[in-house]
């Protein structure tokens, strides 16, 4: 079938002379070509065909799917070899729809494909994931070679259809690396391990072992899911002998055994001895300090990579950062920001969401907010910490706004999110509204309720006194209560003095941890208020038959680059002398201004005097005298501490900030509290 010129033209978006089809075939290169040598006929196939495939690679080339298919189409004989381009662009583009033209047109067109299309056309089904018409080429194919078998293997195990690879894999007469490798690391991305790694013995059992870096990496992998440092050494002693241990990739899995089985020295040990070491390497070593909770370990090492010359990614960016936000360091993650705005970094990455997760967590939502702003597309971590940013920080309404500017933009909140929405309520005494968005998590937006929403709904109406519907919603919830939830429920004891549900918390408490001493010291806190000294003695007696010792509470400052660490009473410190002085003159100053010591926290039943004493030095006070003794006046004061404030240093703290002329921001186990001008802005609801 002849083909229009002006039709050609129009299609490769090309231009040529009236010269007739023919004439030019004989007397000039193609003219639907950029010239790229000589593309004359060969011996034994016609000018046409030459001409055909030329065309048909130029629109392959251009990745001109939509045009190079009807193309096909109008053709009565195509050459063959125009099949394997087309079916290999659609596979690149896993166009599964335009795949499956071109193979209807293969059937129609009375073509008989040999083992080579088939397996491509095989390769597009799978890899887009169409199991069913894969299986069935397969079955119908005439001819079969290794690579059939594979490649159907292949795309099961990709999918999570690990059984009918399995079936596949036991069939075959002949295995090479790539059979056993995709069925192995089949069994490893669909977290089966064990399966991952009976599969490797069969193979090393196997009369010719093969192994690549690929197969091992997957190995390894299987090895530290299942924690297995006996089988990752064993497997590294057989990548010393063939000589892998060399190979980043597999270095990395080495790393991430040893890391994940707490044999970090050696992780650290390979690598040190890795040679032109890449960002993966890098950052899987930075990533195992972190994991291990050997921070300072991790943020060093951190800085030795920003000196090897190497640029961090995204991934190296977001760990630092995910880790600066769990030590609250956000000198470092300024730093760290800073590095990344003069390198450059994609805003719509995860580096960019955790750069918001880190000012939020760290008490600096004004930058979050910033950052956020700053953000073309935010995802959904974005938004989400933002939210309870703003919700942790006394800013609940802000938090609601930024919610419904959520919805606007047609993002979809998650469970996660609506736990900071529900806290936001919960921190604003909105209990209605609370209620309001707790019922729309399952009818409007179809999640299923998690134990932290029941958790947060129940501290919700629980801190506002309405016991009878907490206690009615802990009745009615579908999955058991965690400790989250009977928690919530003796925290809202503790504010409304209602010590007959607390005992009933704790008791649920007891169950579920019985180490964990802040049920007993907030049941025996109650029963203080309500002078049931009898009561306390008993609390305090049980927590002795089971040796249960107190957390000591510990509050720490970060001045001039350094982290300083306080206990209760703490006279360690070089500055002890200093802050004693002045805790005593501001303590008067406090007095004379109104304030009067809440007492009725302190556990024993000792004298008024002795109970102030005992409340003037917590680790908090200790820690925000430091900061304004070694600061400028006006400078912020930033204090984060392990346990939740007590009422007198809340209230304390209320008198410092206007006392002193400061803006102090204490972060507790729950919140962050930002005193300014003797008010807090919890609004005295935490």
């Amino acid at each position: 079938m002849k083909r229009n010129p002006f039709q050609l033209r129009k299609l490769l978006g090309c231009s040529y002379s009236s010269t007739p089809y023919s004439s030019q075939l004989t007397s000039s290169p193609n003219p639907f070509l950029p010239p790229s040598g000589n593309h004359g006929p060969s011996p034994n196939r016609s000018g046409r065909d030459v001409d055909f495939i030329l065309t048909i690679e130029h629109l392959c080339h251009q990745k001109r799917l939509k045009d190079v298919i009807p193309f096909l189409e109008n053709q009565v004989h195509p050459p063959p070899a125009a099949y394997s381009k087309i079916l290999q662009l659609c596979i690149e583009k896993r166009a599964l729809i335009e795949g499956k033209r071109v193979h209807a047109y293969i059937n129609r067109s009375g073509f008989l494909a040999g083992v080579f299309i088939s397996n491509k056309i095989l390769e597009l089904y799978c890899k887009c994931g169409s199991m069913s018409d894969s299986r069935k080429l397969f079955d119908e194919m005439g001819e079969r070679d290794l690579c059939s078998w594979n490649t159907l293997i292949s795309g099961y195990a990709r999918i999570g259809m690990v059984l009918e690879a399995r079936e596949l894999f036991d069939e075959m007469s002949e295995r090479d690396n790539f059979s056993w490798t995709a069925m192995i690391s089949g069994y490893v991305k669909h977290k089966q391990p064990g399966h991952a790694l009976e599969l490797y013995r069969l193979m090393q059992r196997n009369e010719h072992p093969m192994c690549n870096k690929f197969t091992v990496s997957s190995v390894l992998t299987a090895s530290a899911a299942m924690q297995s440092l006996r089988l990752g050494k064993e497997i590294h002693g057989r990548i010393i002998r063939t000589g892998l241990d060399s190979d980043a990739v597999v270095s990395s899995a080495l790393m991430d055994v040893y890391g994940k089985c707490g044999s970090l020295n050696e992780a650290r040990y390979i690598f040190d001895r890795v040679e032109g070491k890449d960002i993966v390497v890098w950052t899987s070593m930075i990533d195992r300090y972190f994991g291990d909770g050997r921070w300072e370990d991790g943020l060093s090492l951190f800085s030795d990579f920003l000196r090897c010359g190497i640029s961090p990614n995204e991934y190296t960016f977001a760990g630092v950062l995910n880790a600066c936000a769990h030590q609250t360091a956000e000198e470092l993650g300024r730093q760290v920001h800073g590095h990344m705005m003069r390198i450059g970094f994609d805003p719509c990455s995860f580096a960019a969401s955790s750069l918001v997760h880190m000012y939020a967590k760290c008490g600096s939502v004004e930058r979050a907010g910033k950052v956020f702003k700053w953000l073309p597309r935010p995802d959904l971590v974005s938004w989400t910490s933002l939210i309870t940013g703003y919700a942790q920080s006394g800013q609940p309404h802000e938090a609601l706004k930024l919610f419904d500017m959520l919805l606007k933009s047609g993002t979809q909140p998650d469970h996660v999110t609506f736990v900071g929405v529900l806290s936001a309520c919960t921190h604003a005494g909105l209990v209605d509204k609370g209620l309001e968005y707790f019922h729309l998590i399952k009818e409007k937006h179809g999640l299923l309720l998690t134990a932290d929403h029941y958790a947060c709904v129940v501290d919700l109406l629980s801190r506002s006194g309405r016991f009878k519907e907490a206690q009615d919603m802990i009745r009615s919830m579908p999955m058991k209560p965690d400790k989250f939830l009977w928690a919530s429920l003796l925290g809202g004891c503790r504010i409304h003095g209602n010590y007959e549900i607390a005992e009933q918390a704790a008791e649920a408490l007891f169950e579920i941890e019985p180490e964990n001493a802040a049920t007993y010291v907030t049941l025996a806190n109650i029963y203080a208020t309500a002078g049931k000294w009898n009561e306390v003695a008993k609390v305090r007696q049980l927590m002795d038959e089971r040796g249960v010792v107190k957390k000591p509470g510990m509050s720490w400052v970060n001045i001039n680059r350094k982290v300083h660490i306080f206990l209760v009473g703490d006279e360690s410190h070089p500055k002890s002398k200093d802050i004693f002085k002045y805790l005593g003159e501001i303590s008067k100053r406090m007095k004379e201004e109104g304030f009067v010591p809440h007492t009725n926290y302190v556990l024993h039943d000792v004298e008024e005097e002795q109970k102030e004493h005992n409340l003037s030095y917590h680790s908090e006070k200790l820690a925000v005298a430091f900061g304004i003794i070694s600061t400028p006046p006006g400078t912020p004061i930033k204090v984060f501490k392990n346990l939740r404030t007590c009422v007198d240093c809340h209230t304390a703290l209320k008198f410092v900030s206007r006392i002193a002329e400061r803006k102090i921001t204490v972060r507790d186990s729950s919140r962050f509290h930002c005193f300014e001008s003797g008010r807090c802005s919890c609004q005295d609801y935490w």
